[in-house]
């Protein structure tokens, strides 16, 4: 059969692809995973790498092998030193290709609790310059432009005990 499928049902008959084929044939994106945590006072963690300008949910890119709630575990380890659990998904934001990155990206926020004690994390002094705490508008304003919307999402979703899914088109006002 050439490496194709063939489907028959009542007279009609569909030829499919090889599945090594088809699965060529897809769109790929890229996969990133963070965690959100507060303190005590219910301000936002975010992380400032020093290979960007601005401030971040800490978390990165997922592996090919690894799930996304493992991908936010490993993350944090290595850039906050802190060994948790992952809580509930909060955001799943889909990001269209921008810039220099040319395929969409699917980030996945789950929730990391409330850190209590702060003297708890050691930062990857490779990768990160600080940490802070701060308000959830705070928190969302030092965020690039792109990725802010996340904050009031997580927030809503914290408060809904719902994800909340992000879609292109309602990114910009979600950032509000």
């Amino acid at each position: 059969m050439n490496g194709s499928a063939a489907c028959s049902v009542e007279g009609v008959r569909e030829t499919f692809l090889d599945p090594s084929e088809w699965y060529a044939s897809l769109p790929t994106f890229f996969a990133s995973a963070g965690m959100l945590f507060t303190d005590v006072n219910d301000k936002v963690l975010l992380v400032k790498p020093n290979y960007r300008p601005d401030w971040s949910i800490p978390g990165g890119v997922v592996e090919a092998d690894e799930d996304p709630d493992e991908a936010a575990t490993r993350e944090i380890e290595e850039e906050l030193g802190l060994k948790v659990r992952v809580g509930g998904l909060l955001v799943v934001d889909w990001a269209p290709p921008v810039h220099d990155r040319p395929r969409a990206m699917v980030n996945f926020l789950f929730d990391g609790g409330v850190i209590m004690d702060k003297e708890e994390i050691r930062i990857q002094v490779e990768e990160l310059d600080d940490v802070g705490f701060f308000p959830w508008s705070e928190a969302a304003e030092r965020l690039p432009l792109h990725a802010a919307c996340r904050i009031p999402a997580a927030l809503r979703a914290r408060e809904n005990g719902r994800t909340v899914y992000l879609p292109r088109e309602r990114r910009e006002t979600d950032a509000t």
